[in-house]
């Protein structure tokens, strides 16, 4: 079972290329049901039944997973059997019979525009630290790129003639999206005094060498606490932020779609429900016949 796994990962970095991160969670999700296939005493993928998807989903229930959780688990299982039946390493695929649970749908989180005024005017310091998270915090609102991408952007993806950054997203799909001035400003001031001149990743720790995803999560909530915002606020927020505000202002939902590298237009639609609401709200207000 293992050795169907380990070229099932290797399918996915070396031919759909996937991220590192999107792989390992794959495998984490598909080890999951190996071990539980062997509690079963079950021996091949395609002898799995349906009652065996059934009990497996009760015990990731039992052991607290969430229903968005499970059903990410089953989408990697899923695609896994696919894998395996495309390169006839099994003969049928029982994982057809499974069906994910219904996610409720939740809106995205994000921020007025004024709270994002309050966490981009922080106070400053004479240091280049300080100004090393301006210029993620900028950045983030600018561009609504993801915590990964940032983490991974070079000093070579930045075109301060365009004014414009080339991101590497999911699979490797490279776009392009503009930076709005304040921002593009910010970058320039922080490369003239960052300490590594040599480093090819833009952004530094003290040492010198490239920042973490975990280490800027913890410069945005550093900032939204100092700034007084009293709920939780992480760079996928302002990623959120970035696109609400697009559409609020009257942005092309494709634009948008392109900007965030969604793959897929519905992933994006969320966002109108947000502006729909506000649509709504505006409507009730002001129209003379809205009651």
């Amino acid at each position: 079972m293992k050795e169907f796994l380990n070229r099932f990962i290797d399918y996915l970095e070396n031919q759909k290329n996937y991220s590192k991160n999107t792989s390992k969670s794959y495998e984490i999700d598909i080890k999951q049901f190996i071990n539980f296939l062997k509690e079963e005493k079950i021996a091949n993928f395609e002898d799995v039944e349906y009652e065996d998807f059934i009990k497996f989903i009760g015990k990731l229930k039992n052991s607290g997973f969430k229903e968005k959780s499970i059903g990410r688990k089953l989408a990697s299982i899923k695609s896994f059997y696919k894998f395996l039946l495309s390169r006839k390493y099994i003969s049928k695929n029982p994982s057809l019979l499974i069906q994910s649970p219904k996610i409720p749908e939740r809106l995205p989180n994000f921020l007025t525009y004024d709270e994002v005024l309050k966490i981009l005017q922080i106070p400053p310091k004479n240091n280049w630290q300080y100004l090393r998270d301006k210029t993620i915090l900028e950045l983030l609102y600018s561009t609504g790129i993801r915590v990964g991408e940032i983490a991974n952007l070079k000093i070579e993806d930045i075109n301060f003639v365009d004014e414009v950054i080339k991101v590497k997203g999911k699979g490797k799909k490279e776009r392009i999206i503009p930076i709005g001035k304040p921002a593009l400003n910010c970058l320039i001031e922080y490369i003239e005094k960052r300490p590594n001149k040599k480093e090819k990743f833009l952004f530094l720790n003290k040492y010198g060498k490239k920042l973490t995803e975990r280490s800027i999560e913890r410069i945005v909530k550093k900032y939204s606490l100092i700034s007084g915002i009293n709920r939780k606020v992480t760079p996928h927020t302002l990623r959120h932020t970035f696109a609400t505000h697009l559409l609020d202002r009257g942005a092309d939902l494709r634009i948008v779609q392109e900007l965030l590298g969604h793959e897929r237009i519905t992933t994006t639609q969320i966002y109108t429900h947000l502006t729909i609401e506000k649509l709504k709200q505006l409507y009730n207000k002001f129209h003379p016949r809205s009651k």
